[in-house]
């Protein structure tokens, strides 16, 4: 196995906290818990994803909330939160609030766009202003400027008994340096190097100036971090869906291999109008995962991996694949549990 020219530095993993809409309790008490599980085995951070209209985790900042109270230690973010579903005034509190509330551990991912199928949902979501709304960068741009503790409001002062900031309040010192922008695009990933942001990439890129996914990730990452005032030392995440094996069943192995095979067709070229790439689900033993690691362009350009966990698989498959993730794949790739 090659030596990797930088161990890796930090270990987080992802979830989409899908549920039964039958009992969703449980499905979120499965996240909470292996968010715990991911702190007992030293990962550095738990990130979770966003479902809105669907079976898995509509509110992530609420369920971040929650995990904050039941761990200590464990970074903890969303990757990612569409800002076209949200009110950037109200998710800066929202976030300068679960912040403070874990004690400077949340890490914001978030990204711009149209919410998906707007059509259907423009009416319920933006009854009134559905046409004049903007969803471009202008709506991170005004995020930003509220969780640095720019004005809000040129109201301020006591009214009665009551007393009014001018600003987001609760103050999160600390919280402007780790949000992260979620980019798959060249000009997204040049655009949060401007504003100093963190860049997430992921298994989803856009297909512009090649049809080779790794290739296609390096470049997004090389032109962040041109970009970036802080050049080479910009932070970047890469997430990836790796599935290991060692301990697994071979109930699960079947099951797993099985489950890559069928994502496999989306991988081979561009998907759709806007030629979607996909990267594929790397399934096997530590050592054969962390052989194609070391071989992956993009991910020989970072120290910061969040790995994700496949969509529809059930609970202890997670304990296992988490716990092979922590035990046997990233000390292959250099990366020390933390204390």
């Amino acid at each position: 196995m090659p030596s990797p020219s930088q161990p890796l530095r930090k270990l987080g993993f992802l979830t989409i906290g899908l549920f039964d809409p039958a009992d969703p309790g449980r499905g979120h008490e499965s996240t909470l818990q292996l968010i715990e599980l991911g702190e007992q085995l030293g990962f550095d951070g738990a990130w979770v994803r966003h479902r809105h209209l669907q079976y898995g985790i509509s509110s992530p900042v609420a369920v971040l909330a929650a995990a904050s109270q039941r761990t200590r230690r464990i970074e903890l973010g969303t990757a990612v939160i569409p800002l076209g579903w949200e009110n950037p005034l109200r998710l800066a509190e929202d976030l300068a609030t679960v912040d403070i509330l874990s004690g400077g551990r949340l890490n914001p991912g978030i990204s711009v766009g149209r919410p998906g199928h707007w059509d259907q949902v423009a009416p319920a979501l933006y009854p009134d202003t559905a046409e004049s709304e903007e969803f471009g960068y202008e709506r991170v741009e005004r995020l930003l400027r509220f969780v640095k503790g720019e004005p809000a409001t040129d109201f301020s002062g006591v009214e009665g008994i009551e007393v009014y900031s001018d600003r987001v309040q609760p103050v999160a010192p600390g919280l402007p340096n780790r949000i992260w922008y979620g980019g798959g695009s060249l000009r997204s990933a040049r655009w949060a190097g401007e504003q100093g942001l963190n860049l997430l990439t992921s298994n989803v890129v856009r297909a512009e100036q090649s049809e080779d996914f790794a290739e296609i990730q390096r470049s997004q990452i090389e032109a962040f971090r041109t970009h970036h005032p802080e050049g080479a030392r910009a932070r970047v995440s890469q997430g990836l869906v790796v599935i290991p094996t060692d301990s697994a069943s071979p109930e699960q192995r079947a099951k797993y291999l099985d489950y890559a095979r069928n994502r496999l067709p989306r991988t081979t070229t561009p998907q759709g109008p806007a030629r979607t790439m996909f990267a594929p689900d790397l399934v096997g033993t530590s050592a054969e995962i962390a052989e194609r690691l070391y071989a992956h362009a993009a991910f020989r350009e970072v120290d910061e991996v969040v790995f994700a966990l496949p969509f529809s698989f059930g609970h202890q498959d997670y304990v296992q694949i988490l716990t092979d993730i922590a035990t046997r794949l990233a000390p292959a790739l250099g990366w020390q549990p933390a204390a």
